[in-house]
């Protein structure tokens, strides 16, 4: 079985592409070129399921056309439209990682204050406007804390723990 923590989100399905069966991946990494039979996950009824890529081709930086296995109409494909996407970890090296990440990996983070200690677990993120906000919660209480990279000091992934300097005014909103 696939877990959670072996995967990592790299994008999501936008729309189909044509009547062959064909997706656009909208994604900022490119993963497909160093795999010998590459795949790529989605999560249907509470699990991760994988699903073998037959093509793909560059439209953009951004978006690639994907021709899934044994997906071979627009009917077939439909059901994917805006699915999140994930890859193996082991595909992606950590830098490539840091810079493609999204704010709603984070979910399920650790959050750590460099004075104050354990604050909670990243629960939501609220990018919804240009400050992207981390709803952090202990079990009892719930923080928002601003996702900027001037309060972040250590990013563990492997971890999934954030260890930050927040600014002691931010406790007392």
């Amino acid at each position: 079985m696939i877990r959670k923590d072996d995967i990592v989100k790299i994008g999501y399905f936008a729309k189909p592409h044509g009547v062959k069966g064909e997706i656009a991946l909208v994604t900022t990494f490119d993963l497909f070129d160093t795999q010998e039979d590459p795949f790529i996950l989605c999560e249907l009824d509470g699990i991760y399921v994988p699903f073998f890529v037959e093509e793909y081709r560059y439209k953009s930086d951004t978006v690639i056309l994907v021709k899934i296995e044994n997906l071979h109409s627009e009917e077939d494909i439909r059901p994917f439209t805006n699915k999140e996407v994930f890859c193996p970890k082991e595909w992606i090296d950590n830098s490539e990682l840091d810079a493609g990440i999204t704010w709603d990996n984070f979910i399920g983070y650790k959050v750590y204050d460099t004075n104050r200690g354990y604050l909670g677990e990243i629960s939501d993120v609220d990018d919804s406007t240009l400050n992207v906000l981390f709803e952090v919660s202990d079990g009892e209480k719930s923080l928002l804390l601003p996702a900027v990279e001037e309060f972040m000091v250590e990013l563990k992934h492997d971890e999934k723990s954030i260890l930050m300097t927040v600014p002691d005014g931010l406790f007392e909103l």
